[in-house]
């Protein structure tokens, strides 16, 4: 009887320690997983390929600077994680002071990179399984610049550009990439891969330029002024008309003979400068034809002139409407 209860006894023992180190098992698996430093990095990381902004600030538990906040949600944020890949976590690192460091590495753009973040020990729960969260920390902030525009993209959206400038709060780690592409104003894409809390990324600045299209409505216009100008000569029969070319003789010119024309229309150059859009010197060539009377001989001739010409013009762009104002001195 004495050896069965021994045998229960032991049954029973090793059946508790089993248990025990069933349990112990258990515990270690839970908090190298689900309750692990890594496993807040992994849900912030699905909130941001998601575009839950509001979650990943909570889970970040960041604070927002003082710029505009176009980039913490929506299209715009899954835009900055879409070109995340091939994440790799490595193992917690004790810091100290109940904080550990997870550091990961993924690739952006074929460039592998590095991140790290501090998280922060807030207790168990159930006694047994750690609770991890972000130490507080400011969002990183990405500078936009764009020359003489008060509009521009970034990462696909429309973005006011007051006085042009902004600065935008981005979650990390992201790509941010800045355009603009208007019908008649356009610059190159320029990207900014932020990956750091404190690591500032460089202003994107976009050099604005005039469009074919702007240039293209420009050069009509330019067209439309030379030719009706010439046409007002030739009706008014003038040498020297209000116009940016002339013609000079001492001779008598028939009247009803002149023709005017232009033989080279000038090449457009529109450039930024003083804050606003101006349309480089317009360089051209005019030909007059008409009959002359030499006033000392009076043979006539046949006039065939070509003269070169130069004038400046005034850009004024609102919305779709190109307005050129020829400024010319008689």
């Amino acid at each position: 009887m004495s050896q069965a209860l021994v045998r229960i006894a032991a049954a029973w023992l090793l059946g508790l320690m089993l248990a025990v180190a069933g349990a112990v098992v258990a515990v270690n698996l839970v908090n190298n997983s689900i309750a692990s430093p890594q496993q807040p990095v992994r849900e912030y990381l699905d909130a941001l390929r998601k575009g839950e902004g509001e979650k990943a600030l909570g889970l970040l538990h960041a604070s927002v600077p003082q710029s505009n906040p176009a980039m913490l949600d929506g299209e715009a944020l899954k835009t900055a994680t879409a070109r995340i890949t091939d994440v790799k976590f490595g193992d917690a690192e004790d810091r100290g002071g109940n904080q550990a460091m997870v550091p990961i590495d993924y690739t952006i753009d074929g460039n592998r990179l590095h991140t790290e973040f501090l998280l922060q020990s807030s207790g168990t729960q159930w006694l047994f399984f750690h609770d991890w969260s972000f130490v507080p920390a400011a969002l990183p902030v990405v500078d936009v610049t764009v020359v003489n525009s008060s509009q521009a993209s970034l990462n696909g959206v429309p973005v006011n550009m007051p006085d042009g400038r902004n600065s935008f709060a981005v979650f990390y780690p992201g790509e941010y990439e800045a355009s603009l592409d208007d019908q008649y104003f356009a610059a190159p894409a320029t990207k900014a891969t932020v990956t750091s809390r404190d690591m500032p990324s460089a202003p994107l600045n976009l050099l604005t330029q005039a469009t074919d299209g702007l240039k293209d409505a420009v050069s009509a216009k330019v067209k439309e002024f030379l030719d009706g100008c010439a046409e007002q000569a030739d009706k008014r029969q003038q040498l020297q008309p209000a116009c940016p070319f002339y013609h000079a003789t001492n001779n008598r010119v028939v009247d009803g003979t002149i023709d005017w024309s232009i033989a080279d229309y000038p090449a457009v150059s529109i450039e930024p400068f003083g804050g606003r859009w101006v349309v480089a010197p317009l360089d051209g060539k005019a030909r007059i034809k008409a009959r002359q009377v030499d006033l000392f001989t009076g043979a006539v001739t046949e006039l065939n002139a070509v003269h070169d010409f130069s004038f400046t013009t005034r850009l004024d762009i609102t919305g779709d409407t190109v307005k050129l104002t020829p400024q010319l001195n008689y």
